[in-house]
């Protein structure tokens, strides 16, 4: 679609586009943008400034409105009208009220409940904010923009959308007849700049050691499952471990909606597909991870598995894929292995419970456990190594753990990390990577808050 297209078509469906804040007048503010932007569209060379690039449109759109304020001598503040010069702006090349939104680092989450409700978290808390859209139709707008930008649609007929935007950022969107209260809208933030293993220690998500080892145990091509529940930062810990994989390796990633950003020069990205609006065409991870082994990977990483893939991943793993990585939705090690032995019974694969166990069993050397805790931290809770099978149970043994042991006046989790004083059985395969790993790092006396 031309600019000049996308402009008129803005013109026709938002009738009162921008953000709705304390500070503005009410309806004669919207009435009044609405009014500026359909006369924009009869004042710009769009023809000029569809070969612009971002900033300088931005610089023109700034321009235009403010001689157009002028000349219709707008009863604005200085204050509404910078604001309305930056809601449209938005609206023209953002996503509308969402742009300060996106534009604030401290967000990690932005959860849109229709049209008036907008939350957002910080620092693992949610807050109310004052963001609203003008109308049902106007957020609609802005779902659409999303997904159609990635080759996704989103309509009564298909009314939930898993979408990306430019930056990575996941989207997930649900519209009527689902979603009775308006259209719904969570999207996912991830940082500007990738997160480090320093910052994960700083912020105390995990200790040196702990990092130490986690680093050692990826260069050793462990296969490394990470578990967690909804929000607890699975996706960045996968990131920040995969910072470990060595340069020269050849990475496929396997997601439902690409949001990992591997640093390593040569990574190779999929991406499912839904079906098309007759239902057909619909690509997903299992038929991804089956065409990724002959993609000659030296590691497959799953940003998450969800379903019948698992038995194509474990079979990856266990045919010379080694150090390949997932993440796995559960609140325990435990419950990680069950939820991935019963996938398969989802998928309707029926396979005896003792041979899926010593297929787990054989696949996966390590799972990582990410919790979040009351306060709004995100932590390793738990790092256990899987040692093998006892009868028909897959025994593990805990290497690390974080002991809550009680909550400060302000809310804080008190808790300390600690090795439990057993000596993984992997050490010796990391020895032979040349990965050296201190006997201290197993020391239980040794704590950290």
């Amino acid at each position: 679609m031309s600019l000049r297209d996308y402009l008129r078509n803005e013109g026709a469906r938002v009738e009162a586009p921008g953000l709705i804040t304390p500070d503005t007048n009410g309806n004669n503010y919207y009435q009044l943008k609405a009014k500026l932007h359909r006369d924009l569209l009869d004042r710009v060379d769009l023809e000029v400034l569809a070969n612009m690039k971002p900033e300088r449109l931005r610089e023109e759109l700034g321009v235009l409105v403010r001689k157009m304020l002028s000349e219709m001598r707008a009863a604005l503040s200085s204050a509404d009208s910078l604001r309305m010069v930056v809601d449209i702006q938005n609206e023209v090349m953002g996503l509308g009220p969402l742009e300060p939104l996106l534009a604030d680092i401290s967000i990690s989450d932005i959860l849109v409940n229709g049209p008036k409700q907008i939350y957002v978290e910080r620092r693992g808390k949610l807050e109310l904010t004052t963001v609203v859209f003008s109308d049902t139709e106007h957020l609609l707008k802005i779902i659409d923009k999303i997904v159609t930008r990635i080759g996704r649609r989103i309509d009564e007929s298909s009314p939930m959308v898993d979408a990306r935007l430019p930056d990575g950022s996941r989207v997930n969107a649900v519209i009527p007849p689902l979603a009775l209260d308006g259209p719904i809208l969570s999207i996912r933030r991830f940082s500007a700049v990738p997160l480090k293993v320093t910052d994960l220690i700083n912020v105390k998500s995990m200790t040196p050691e702990l990092a130490n080892l986690l680093s050692g145990m990826v260069q050793a091509k462990l296969n490394i499952l990470i578990s967690g529940g909804t929000g607890t930062g699975k996706t960045t810990l996968l990131n920040v471990l995969s910072s470990a994989i060595p340069s020269t390796e050849r990475i496929v990633t396997i997601e439902d909606a690409a949001e990992l950003r591997l640093q390593q020069p040569h990574v190779v990205r999929l991406e499912t597909r839904p079906a098309n609006i007759e239902g057909k065409g619909e690509v997903n991870q299992r038929a991804l991870v089956r065409n990724s082994l002959r993609m000659r990977p030296d590691r497959i990483i799953v940003g998450e598995v969800r379903g019948i893939e698992v038995l194509d991943m474990l079979q990856a793993m266990n045919t010379g894929h080694d150090g390949s990585m997932a993440t796995v939705h559960a609140n325990t090690p435990r419950d990680a292995l069950i939820r991935l032995e019963n996938m398969t019974g989802m998928g309707g694969v029926s396979i005896p419970p003792k041979i899926m166990r010593q297929q787990i069993c054989s696949a996966i050397s390590a799972i990582v456990q990410i919790s979040r805790l009351t306060d709004g931290r995100r932590k390793i809770v738990s790092l256990q190594e899987i040692t093998g099978m006892e009868g028909d149970v897959i025994s593990m043994q805990e290497v690390y753990a974080f002991t809550q042991t009680g909550v400060a006046d302000d809310g804080a989790v008190l808790g300390s990390f600690a090795a439990t004083g057993v000596r993984p059985k992997f050490m010796q395969r990391l020895k032979s990577y040349g990965v050296e790993v201190s006997e201290d790092a197993f020391d239980p006396q040794r704590t950290y808050q």
